[in-house]
């Protein structure tokens, strides 16, 4: 009786054995055809493009430039100086107060410099008169000598006296001209039309002659400055564009090159280049611009830059082939706008092939795709 439990127990075991072993095959053939399921469904994934998810690779004209970097500055700008020293009297304006060409800006107390006119104008009257009395003695001395009543030498000395009379006279005149001038100077007139950008003194201080009143800027016409190397600079003629981007404003700001500096900056070798901004609102001296100057224009198949992927070791685009993604190496060239948009020379890629924008995301090499109802192919380039 022992004997037969044990043998029904070992078959028991046997069979519970066989059991698992069967239900292990039976769960992995299940995993392989949920795994296989899968991939064959990932496979047959179709990506629906629209229209504005394709451009079409196309010769276009590119504009290749240099970037240029700096600060606005006003083509006019003056800093009114006393002329002469005194107390400053008049001041009223401030930053950002308009002048005009000529206006009275403030004035120097006069009181002095009228008093010194004065005086110099009486020295030229006494000067005058001493100039009557030398001219009454020549004529007498003159007439005696012709009578014979004297010697030929004292109408000498009477030409001299009357020359050195004239003479006095005239330095008295020149100084009374002075004087007038200075006095002319107590009033500080602005040179130029424009705002005021800076206030340097105030009143009632006693400012010395150049001392520094106020700088007036003109903001009708501003330039860019911007530094160049050697190299750059060859390529750079007057009269080329330029789009700039301004802090503060929304949009670019169009200019063009004026002027060239014929020598280079000590030290640093570079070169300076003056491009004339055109008036846009808000736009002040010292803004900083950046941007693009257009060098030269060349012909080349050309993609959007951000069309070009560069995840894998070398930079490729993906196509649009038989209504599947194609992973297409490409080697760049240069670079350029193209109404506002950067783009890119390529080569390895055919004229008009459809390739999927950079804002699409990347897409497995194989993928299929179709377009949106709204969308064909033939309406998909920009």
């Amino acid at each position: 009786m022992k004997r037969w439990l044990k043998w029904a127990v070992a078959a028991l075991v046997v069979v519970l054995l066989v059991l698992g072993v069967l239900r292990a095959l039976s769960a992995r053939k299940a995993q392989q055809a949920t795994v296989a399921a899968l991939a064959t469904q990932r496979a047959q994934t179709v990506v629906e493009l629209g229209a504005s998810d394709v451009v079409t690779a196309k010769t276009r004209e590119l504009s290749q430039g240099l970037a240029l970097s700096g600060a606005l500055k006003a083509v006019n700008s003056a800093i009114v100086k006393a002329r002469v020293a005194g107390e400053l009297q008049g001041l009223t304006l401030r930053e950002g107060d308009l002048v005009k060409a000529g206006q009275i800006v403030a004035r120097i107390d006069s009181t002095e410099f009228l008093a010194r006119v004065k005086q110099a104008q009486q020295q030229a009257e006494s000067a005058k008169a001493q100039v009557d009395i030398a001219k009454r003695s020549f004529d007498n001395n003159r007439s005696l000598v012709d009578q014979g009543f004297i010697s030929k030498t004292a109408l000498d000395t009477s030409i001299a006296s009357l020359a050195s009379a004239e003479a006095n006279y005239r330095a008295a005149q020149a100084g009374a001209e002075v004087a007038t001038k200075s006095l002319e100077d107590t009033v500080l007139r602005a040179p130029i039309g424009g705002v005021i950008s800076q206030r340097l003194a105030q009143p009632g201080e006693r400012v010395a002659i150049d001392g520094r009143i106020v700088e007036i800027v003109d903001l009708s016409r501003l330039e860019l400055e911007a530094s160049l190397s050697a190299s750059e600079s060859v390529s750079v003629r007057v009269g080329q564009s330029a789009s700039l981007q301004i802090e503060g404003t929304a949009k670019p700001v169009n200019a063009r090159v004026v002027r060239i500096n014929p020598s280079t900056v000590a030290g640093s070798r570079a070169v300076l280049i003056y491009l004339a901004v055109d008036a846009a609102p808000g736009l002040r001296q010292g803004l900083f611009a950046q941007g693009t100057l257009d060098t030269e224009k060349v012909q080349a198949l050309a993609v959007p830059l951000n069309a070009v992927r560069t995840d894998k070791p070398q930079p490729y685009v993906q196509l649009v082939s038989d209504q599947k993604v194609v992973h297409q190496l490409v080697e760049m060239g240069g670079r350029g706008e193209v109404e506002g948009q950067t783009m890119v020379a390529v080569k390895g890629v055919a004229e008009n092939a459809m390739v999927i924008a950079g804002t699409v995301g990347p897409l497995r090499d194989g993928t299929a795709v179709k377009f949106t109802p709204a969308a064909a192919p033939t309406q998909s380039g920009k």
